[in-house]
């Protein structure tokens, strides 16, 4: 056991004075959370707080090195707590094994700190905790390494640029007609599979349907579909379908892995140059027998091997009969990496897609680093960004804000035989910011006319603008059509924008109370020309409305997501598992198919993911 005796000599008196008295909130156990609270630990810090969601995994293990195998399914917090009272047993440290977000944990709480270091695995918290600081007026050290990349940056109000000042690159994504009828990559299984989770036991959504796509331009003859309307496939709600059937995995195995891939391939024209999918059917695979010459359960055999197809369909039906009933009672499950079911589940669907159209089937540790958007971790850049973490705590607590600008680690430098880089300067806040600029403002573009005051709360204010709990009232009317109180609006929830007085010109006044953030929203009606054109828009810079073209022909890589050959990047900073292969090139078919993107696997990484700004 290593016990602290005395403060670092290096730090000057001032520094050496305020450290044990200053509380710190860490944010995430992770990776780069293991580190830092070593750090603090080692350097004198005596009143930390470390809150985190998640439970320890066997792949945890490797590099966050203050859990061991006994911990494996415990809250990370809570260990990582008992770990560091080893280092130094007199220190003050509180564990939470919660969310970040969760309204119990409102500007008051953060206004309790000195300092908050982020250690976080997604940009959804990161959003979350900035806004918080800002609030409460608390410096924040946002960190995170992707790889062998790292960043350090500080934030602080009126001093330096917020997290949300420069916009993030968006999410990788896929044309729904790849997804649905000619992937050609094990990572389109793999989003294909995470949809049929959530059709059949998730939150289901249009977007994600799982069936053959009869709009696929390539399956048209001379503008026409390739098949006779009779031949084409129903739409209904696969959940309801599920439910009537009982979750029979026979019959949902024949409907996904037989029927659909019957339906394609009256296609024609989709497989003139591509090799045609080869249906499966649930009685060649129905019977089962595991290897008894090893443990069925063991790591090697489950998450390292790849499953053969007649263990897939085995996984398959248990897992669906496992999910149904986790399901029951609930109106929906949400997918997690780390639920074995869930996981399990997409595992196998998607191998059997892959194996069905001839693509390289996986491994579950592949899968699931690939689901899980998980870039492989490297211990020594989480050890580097920690330590450099914990030496702008130094400087901040002593307030020379002015001597910590953003420090960025990188594999190679161009310019020098040094790993580390620093801005000359720490970077100003974006004036048009619409999160801390004195007087937040943005433009909206939407469809007044179409899309309802629900998918306004859901798309614009939460997904997009990054509110957890929005009100929203009209303003010269004094009207409230949002309301974060349960019940209070659900009037409103379908009803059209233009229906309840909200049209072009039109003004909100939107805050979020856990944020403590307002924010103006001005409306502009937009009609999107074709399928291509967003639903919506948002821009915060004045400048930006000076476009080139009208807003209703928006050039294709600000529309909905980049082009899927763009960097798939969770947020900045993201860090991941070691066997991860290199990112999947862009699909060279997909040029010609039709443009609509559908989200890839969820904005989930591994525990050290952060974003990193080149």
């Amino acid at each position: 056991m290593t016990t602290v005796t005395s403060l670092p000599h290096s730090l000057s008196e001032s520094t050496r004075e305020l450290i044990p008295k200053s509380k710190v909130l860490v944010v995430g156990a992770g990776g780069i959370g293991c580190e830092v609270l070593k750090n603090l630990a080692l350097s004198g810090f005596e009143d930390i707080e470390i809150i985190d969601l998640d439970t320890i995994d066997v792949s945890n293990l490797n590099r966050q090195f203050l859990f061991r195998k006994e911990h494996v399914g415990k809250p990370k917090a809570a260990v990582a707590r008992e770990s560091i009272l080893s280092y130094n047993p007199n220190i003050k440290i509180k564990a939470y094994h919660d969310s970040i977000t969760s309204q119990d944990y409102g500007v008051n709480f953060f206004k309790r700190f000195i300092l908050v270091l982020n250690a976080l695995d997604n940009r959804g918290a990161r959003n979350h905790v900035n806004r918080m600081c800002l609030a409460a007026d608390v410096p924040l050290i946002e960190s995170g390494t992707s790889g062998y990349s790292g960043q350090v940056e500080l934030i602080k109000k009126g001093v330096t640029q917020c997290y949300e000042c420069q916009p993030k690159a968006p999410q990788k994504t896929f044309p729904g007609c790849t997804i649905r009828n000619t992937p050609s990559e094990p990572v389109h299984c793999i989003v294909w599979a995470k949809h049929l989770f959530n059709q059949l036991f998730g939150e289901e959504d249009p977007d994600q349907d799982v069936s053959p796509d009869t709009e696929d331009p390539e399956a048209k003859v001379n503008g026409e579909h390739s098949v006779t309307e009779t031949g084409n496939i129903k739409r209904t709600s696969t959940r309801q379908w599920a439910q009537e059937i009982k979750y029979d995995p026979a019959q949902l195995f024949d409907k996904f892995f037989k029927t659909d891939i019957e339906y394609l391939l009256k296609m024609e024209n989709l497989w003139k140059n591509r090799k045609a999918p080869v249906p499966l059917s649930w009685k060649e695979y129905a019977s089962y027998e595991g290897d008894n010459n090893e443990e069925e359960n063991s790591v090697r055999t489950t998450d390292m091997q790849v499953w053969t197809m007649s263990k897939c369909a085995k996984v398959f039906s248990d897992t669906v009969s496992i999910l149904k009933e986790e399901l029951s009672g609930k109106s929906f499950l949400v997918w997690d990496k780390d639920d074995k079911p869930a996981m399990d589940f997409i595992t196998a669907c998607a191998n059997i897609r892959a194996h069905i159209f001839s693509i390289p089937t996986k491994s579950r540790f592949a899968i699931k680093s690939i689901a899980g958007n998980i870039i492989p971790a490297i211990a020594t850049a989480n050890a580097m960004i920690a330590g450099l973490v914990v030496l702008h705590a130094f400087r901040v607590i002593i307030q020379e804000f002015e001597k910590c600008p953003s420090i960025y680690l990188r594999k190679k430098s161009i310019h020098s035989k040094f790993v580390l880089a620093s801005d000359k300067q720490i970077s100003k806040a974006n004036p048009t910011c619409y999160v801390c600029s004195p007087k937040p403002f943005v433009n909206v573009f939407v469809n007044v006319e179409v899309m309802t005051v629900k998918e306004f709360e859901t798309e614009v204010l939460k997904k997009h603008l990054n509110m957890v709990a929005p009100d929203a009232v009209l303003d010269g009317k004094g009207m409230v059509v949002i309301s974060s109180e349960e019940g209070e609006t659900e009037a409103n929830d379908n009803k059209k924008l233009n229906e309840i007085g909200i049209v072009d010109g039109s003004i909100l006044k939107c805050d979020d109370f856990l944020q403590n953030y307002e924010l103006t929203v001005a409306i502009n009606h937009y009609e999107a020309k074709n399928k291509e054109d967003p639903s919506f828009k948002v821009v915060a810079n004045p400048e930006d409305l000076k476009a080139k073209e009208p807003l209703n022909a928006v050039e294709s890589e600000t529309k909905n997501g980049v082009e899927a050959k763009d960097v798939d990047s969770d947020d900045d900073l993201m860090i991941m598992d070691d066997d991860q292969e290199d990112p999947p090139e862009e699909d060279p078919q997909e040029g010609s198919s039709k443009r609509r993107k559908l989200n890839p696997p969820e904005d989930e990484v591994d525990e050290d993911l952060c974003i990193i700004e080149s």
